[in-house]
């Protein structure tokens, strides 16, 4: 009977010991499955913060770009509203010239025809220099309104360009 306890004894301590390589076996590789989750969970995370801050870094450039875009196209409308203002009072200049042009057209003398002919003259002359302050006004308003839509267009695909990388 002293042999059937050894050999039983023998036999549990052998099962004994797989079981403990099986358990030590078991817990190696969940050591190494949590080390490579570990690592796998840093690299996600690094990439996380690396796209967030070149996310930022992108927002950062298109609104510098943006705000460069309006600022230029503020210094072009003030560039065109001295430009504008320069033009309307050459502008002014040309009508009271013309104006005092045809103030002196008529032909003073006693030659009623002649007189008569000067009064036609000074009609048609403060006739044309009207016509002229009209026109010269209108494209004063049309050559605004073109320099502020240009203006508006380049600031708009300014603007647009900066959002494209």
């Amino acid at each position: 009977m002293n042999s059937w306890i050894i050999r039983s004894g023998l036999l549990l301590a052998l099962l004994a010991s797989y079981w403990g390589v099986y358990q030590h076996g078991r817990s190696v590789e969940r050591a190494d499955a949590a080390a490579v989750a570990a690592t796998r969970d840093s690299g996600d995370r690094l990439a996380e913060v690396l796209g967030e801050r070149n996310a930022r870094a992108e927002e950062q450039r298109r609104a510098q770009a943006q705000e460069e875009a309006r600022a230029n196209a503020h210094e072009e409308r003030t560039i065109s509203d001295a430009g504008a203002a320069g033009a309307d009072a050459v502008g002014q200049r040309l009508h009271d010239e013309a104006g005092k042009l045809a103030a002196t057209v008529s032909c003073p003398g006693t030659d009623t025809a002649a007189v008569a002919r000067g009064q036609a003259a000074t009609r048609a002359a403060m006739v044309l220099s009207d016509l002229l302050a009209r026109a010269d006004a209108r494209a004063g308003e049309l050559a605004k309104a073109y320099d502020r839509a240009r203006i508006a267009g380049l600031a708009c695909e300014a603007s647009y360009n900066a959002l494209t990388p």
